[in-house]
């Protein structure tokens, strides 16, 4: 048997072992991810390739341990440690083997995420997840040696506030691996579900359903944004409403979550020529500052009329 189909534990899910989680990927999926890994005891590595973004993911990180303080959740021992224990790298390259948990967090698109998932396999971790939303786990595993080391960790925004960690088994994920999947999940004190690899999962087919639908109400005139938000969240208790949820996501993954299930399950699935418009335009959420709504400073605002944009 290989060294690597010997090794199944991603680490002790009691945490504080020192053993090293990789995150690929500094957006806004990436950064969460790597923080909470640090706050589990991970020695984090996350890997970014564009200096600008990396940048910006090392000051949103800051700010998230120097909130966390401020709210009493952290003490300013606890958050030191937690940065201590994370650092920002350039590539795949300079990472060393052999870690505990690879995790690639890149942008929703097929052959990229392949591309790195491929070098990602080469550095021989314990547990290789994708943070993929919608694609298809047995497509991702296309030219992995070990495919039975491999899954789908559909973490959610954000990462740090959201208890929901979706482990998609692909037709060649071991056993094993699947019980690495969920004791790295309660490591990260996340509540799994354990899903079947179909496209969209569970989480995404049926979130996308209600976001798309929202979508051609508001460009059919049915309500404003705020008002179809509101009637889900007082009328069937949803925390916020799905254009909201939306704008949180990226206008831009949505969109590109529509087109993976618009291909495996036909036009139901089509995108509304409103949300193709709006992400053409670089409205594609808070992360721009402008899509169902406008945000500044990362809180939701109203448009200089009173009324939230559309």
């Amino acid at each position: 048997m290989s060294e690597w189909s010997e090794r199944p534990d991603p680490g002790d899910p009691r945490g504080g072992t020192g053993d090293r989680c990789v995150v690929v990927g500094a957006g806004t999926m990436g950064l969460g991810i790597a923080y909470v890994a640090a706050g589990a005891g991970y020695l984090v590595e996350l890997v970014e390739v564009d200096p600008d973004r990396a940048q910006a993911a090392g000051k949103r990180l800051a700010d998230l341990w120097d909130r966390a303080v401020g709210r009493g959740r952290l003490t300013a021992e606890e958050a030191a440690a937690n940065r201590r224990r994370l650092t920002l790298v350039g590539g795949l390259a300079e990472v060393a083997a052999e870690p505990a948990v690879v995790v690639e967090a890149v942008p929703e698109r097929l052959e990229l995420k392949r591309a790195v998932l491929r070098q990602a396999a080469t550095l021989r971790p314990a547990l290789l997840g994708s943070n993929t939303s919608s694609i298809p786990i047995a497509e991702l595993a296309a030219g992995l040696d070990r495919p039975e080391r491999f899954l789908g960790l559909h973490f959610f925004n954000p990462v740090w506030a959201m208890a929901l960690l979706e482990v998609v088994v692909g037709p060649a994920t071991a056993e094993q691996t699947t019980a690495a999947g969920v004791a790295l999940a309660r490591r990260l004190g996340k509540d799994p579900v354990v899903v079947r690899d179909l496209p969209g999962f569970a989480t995404s087919r049926l979130g996308v359903t209600l976001g798309l639908e929202a979508i051609r109400m508001l460009a059919d005139g049915v309500a404003s944004a705020a008002d179809i938000d509101k009637a889900m969240v007082l009328g069937y208790r949803h925390p916020v409403g799905p254009l909201e949820l939306t704008d949180l996501v990226g206008l831009d993954v949505r969109l590109d979550i529509a087109h993976t299930l618009q291909a495996a399950y036909g036009d139901r699935f089509a995108p509304p020529p409103l949300l193709e418009e709006l992400v053409a335009a670089g409205r594609l959420g808070k992360k721009s500052g402008h899509g169902f709504y406008r945000w500044v400073d990362g809180s939701k605002v109203d448009s200089p009329d009173g009324e939230p944009t559309r």
